[in-house]
């Protein structure tokens, strides 16, 4: 496919790292503002309907669908999923994992849970 002058000039602006990383975030902003847009659109509601479901204003679910907002709290989103019949999913990833992020849910380890002691029973002096 041949190159546009618009292509040509966005590459060697994300040669800059800061750029890049900007751009980046304002894309998974974007993809955040798609999302919900078309859940609720799904649902057949509006922006005041959903906000009266969610105990919210208006203006806040159209921020939420904006995509240049990244003031987006998890309990907010979490709150408009519930409505919206959805699930939030948060995935954090190394800088350097390679490609979008992974589909499989990440395997982590904790360190088990010590039993827990009685409140009542004391410390016992060597």
């Amino acid at each position: 496919m041949k190159q546009t002058n618009f292509d040509r000039y966005l590459k060697v602006q994300l040669a800059d790292p800061e750029v890049a990383r900007r751009f980046k975030e304002a894309g998974q902003a974007w993809d955040v503002a798609l999302q919900l847009a078309a859940l609720r659109r799904q649902a057949g509601l509006s922006q005041k309907q959903l906000a009266q479901r969610v105990k919210t204003s208006q203006q806040q679910i159209c921020r939420l669908e904006s995509p240049g907002y990244e003031g987006h709290s998890l309990s907010m989103l979490r709150r408009v999923a519930e409505q919206l019949h959805a699930r939030v999913r948060v995935v954090l990833e190394p800088d350097d994992a390679p490609g979008h992020v992974a589909e499989e849910t990440a395997r982590y380890r904790m360190a088990p849970k010590r039993p827990a002691r009685p409140r009542h029973a004391k410390k016992l002096r060597k």
